[in-house]
């Protein structure tokens, strides 16, 4: 198994044996204000993530959990493959040389950052993070940072089965009782809106794309293009195509127990688009339309959402 993917394998088994004999109050703590999953994050980590130095060729992935971070990590680890002229999937692509780290940013132990800077370029991170919260030298080296979006409703949904999904995360009994703490700013990684707002304030830097779940999910193969194209890598229409059949939804489960083991069932379920009609009643929907309208309607990120399209029944 490649390195990168044992490494993923082995942090989650390990997450999750340590989370079974956590009670449900202990499986969060509250770093600045924001709740993160204790058996993943740690104060010491975010620590010393401060200090992290990144370099202008990284590739970065920032989108708040359950928008389709490990679909789009798939994508962006097959253009580093190919513009280091490996072929994506092949035993000597990116994952096997180059990913010695969990790509997750603020996941791990708090050493991590210093055995990064022996990493070869282009080094690939992903990170559920607000932009605040992130080293100050991803935007003073200009580092390029794809920016992932999902309409809100269905990062609820989603987030919803995840978390009944996965010891690490406290579960729900009822949908009812999930909407009330996500509407709340009870959620691991925080508030979603206020994510959205936040890095909205950094939507205009030249640096950073955003990309929605949605139009990808429309039209993979001119997204795909559209970021290979905003991180310097030539692509020809083989690579294109490999790259566009390899991320498909369909190729992803079934590789999902090479790629994430047990984690796999639970990471890739439906992945969808308008699954939150399943849940949501009337009043939440309500709810979750007036918050909308209040935190993030307005803004540019608000308007790229499309989100009377995707959130209206």
């Amino acid at each position: 198994m490649e390195k990168s993917r044992k490494q993923f394998v082995d942090l989650v088994d390990k997450a999750v044996e340590a989370a079974k004999s956590m009670r449900r109050d202990e499986l969060l703590f509250s770093y600045k204000g924001i709740l993160y999953p204790t058996t993943v994050c740690s104060p010491e980590t975010f620590k010393a993530l401060e200090s992290f130095e990144a370099r202008s060729d990284d590739v970065i992935l920032a989108g708040y959990p359950k928008s389709g971070t490990n679909w789009l990590s798939q994508i962006l680890t097959d253009l580093i493959a190919i513009s280091q002229k490996k072929t994506p999937g092949s035993e000597s692509s990116v994952h096997a040389e180059v990913s010695e780290e969990f790509p997750y940013l603020e996941v791990g132990d708090a050493e991590k950052y210093e055995r990064m800077t022996k990493l070869p370029s282009r080094r690939f991170m992903v990170t559920h993070l607000r932009p605040e919260n992130l080293p100050k030298s991803i935007f003073k080296n200009n580092a390029k940072i794809l920016l992932l979006i999902r309409n809100p409703k269905d990062v609820a949904t989603s987030f919803y089965h995840f978390c009944n999904g996965l010891a690490t995360l406290p579960s729900y009994e009822t949908w009812d009782e999930f909407f009330t703490d996500f509407m709340t700013k009870k959620m691991a990684w925080g508030c979603y809106l206020e994510y959205l707002s936040e890095w909205n304030k950094y939507a205009d830097k030249e640096n950073i794309m955003t990309i929605t779940y949605e139009e990808v999910k429309e039209n993979r193969a001119l997204s795909v293009k559209n970021i290979a194209t905003f991180f310097g890598i030539p692509l020809t229409e083989e690579q294109l195509q490999l790259v566009v059949e390899r991320s498909s939804f369909q190729s992803m489960k079934k590789n999902s127990d090479k790629t994430h083991g047990s984690f796999g069932n639970i990471l890739f379920r439906k992945g969808g688009v308008s699954d939150w009609k399943n849940l949501f009643t009337e009043d939440q929907s309500e709810k979750m339309d007036k918050a909308f309208e209040e935190h993030i309607a307005g803004t540019k990120l608000g308007k790229k959402l499309k989100y009377d399209l995707y959130c209206k029944a």
